[in-house]
């Protein structure tokens, strides 16, 4: 470690016992952990992770750390998140100094809003330790710009997970928007999003690219079109966690290979 970093680790917060951070872990590539996660691995007396938060990543903890696994898996059994919010409110009373780890940001489709309310409500000191969300991850690793000029003007981030009644997704509206659409846990409802995309009047030949493992060893990237992709996504046997993006920013992808010379990706 340089002298310049360890001046920088120096100054970093502090996890005190009977506290609890709330960070995440990135897309999965290590090197995309921040400083302040880097931090609360080094300084946790307990881990309570998340499923898609990389093995290498929990690899950096110190060695006295021990590890509490609180992942959901579509279609697993797995905690309530009342018994993990429960379970962090008590590992901090008994003043453990506790980090909450997720892939990605803690705050993007990773209930950490939930969790730090629980927290509050409770008396329990916490901080929010941001992340590098999986779905801007994915786009750039992919040489697919989230936004450029002339493309398009915002960028839609939703759940693939369809819910019903009042948390019912207007696939509609999103279609009508006229901006790229991200889906983030979608791969298991991609027929049905896409039938309800192209219903709204999407363009079924509308490119899309599904990024599997996003920065990891076992990368897979596809690129398709929007009538046709959930059939690709099987036929390859392409397996969470994906995410997908859907709209014009991904041709841009196909110019930038084309045009660019470009160091290798380091996703090993």
């Amino acid at each position: 470690m340089t002298d310049t970093l360890k001046s920088a680790m120096a100054r970093l917060p502090v996890l005190e016992p009977g506290h609890v951070w709330l960070a995440g872990a990135g897309p999965g590539d290590p090197g995309l952990l921040t400083l302040h996660a880097l931090a609360g691995l080094a300084e946790a007396d307990i881990i309570v992770h998340d499923a898609l938060v990389d093995p290498r990543v929990l690899a950096l903890a110190h060695p006295g750390a021990s590890f509490e696994f609180a992942g959901k898996r579509g279609g697993k059994p797995s905690l309530s998140q009342a018994n993990i919010t429960d379970r962090l409110i008590a590992l901090a009373r008994a003043r453990q100094r506790v980090l909450r780890l997720k892939g990605g940001d803690p705050c993007v489709f990773g209930r950490g809003g939930e969790e730090a309310l629980a927290l509050a409500a409770a008396g329990i000191p916490f901080r929010i330790i941001p992340g590098v969300t999986s779905g801007l991850a994915a786009l750039t690793i992919a040489s697919i710009p989230a936004t450029m000029r002339g493309v398009n003007q915002a960028l839609i981030l939703v759940t693939g997970h369809c819910g019903e009644g009042e948390d019912a997704i207007d696939w509609g509206a999103l279609a009508r928007a006229g901006q790229p659409i991200v889906l983030y846990m979608g791969l298991r409802n991609l027929d049905p999003i896409a039938a309800a995309l192209m219903e709204a009047g999407l363009d079924p030949h509308e490119p899309v690219a599904v990024i599997a493992s996003a920065t990891q060893p076992d990368q897979r990237i596809l690129i398709s079109e929007l009538h046709r992709v959930a059939a690709e996504t099987r036929e390859l046997a392409f397996a969470a966690p994906a995410i997908i993006a859907i709209g014009a920013i991904v041709g841009v992808r196909a110019k930038l290979l084309a045009l660019a010379f470009r160091i290798p990706e380091m996703v090993g």
